[in-house]
């Protein structure tokens, strides 16, 4: 997440997430941004347990955490999955090799 105002003091949301200066919601203590969390949780359907499972660095009181946060920021943070997945979408169409890609594709086929 942005935040407009760049000169934002960070701040602490619970004791388990923080806001630094640029507005990103972190999981306090760790280098894990908020917004990792809740992509796991949208592209897998991990449950908290599963995310810890997977994480193991994470408790999962920070898990409930960042996601209490997520819900409580829900529109915020899915608008910026979404402008991420546009900048993403951007960047692999002004790289994409289609005649790379239709060598692989003949290369593919049987003969």
């Amino acid at each position: 997440m942005r935040a407009d105002n760049t000169n934002m003091r960070p701040e602490v949301i619970n004791s388990h997430v923080h806001v630094d200066e640029k507005g990103v919601a972190w999981i306090e203590g760790t280098r894990v941004k908020v917004i990792e969390v809740v992509l796991d949780k949208l592209a897998y359907g991990w449950s908290p347990e599963e995310m810890h499972y997977q994480h193991p660095n994470l408790s999962l009181s920070q898990i409930h955490g960042a996601l209490t946060y997520y819900y409580d920021h829900q529109r915020e943070i899915d608008d910026e999955i979404e402008r991420q997945l546009k900048e993403v979408d951007a960047i692999r169409a002004a790289t994409e090799n289609k005649e790379l890609q239709e060598r692989f594709a003949r290369a593919k086929r049987p003969r």
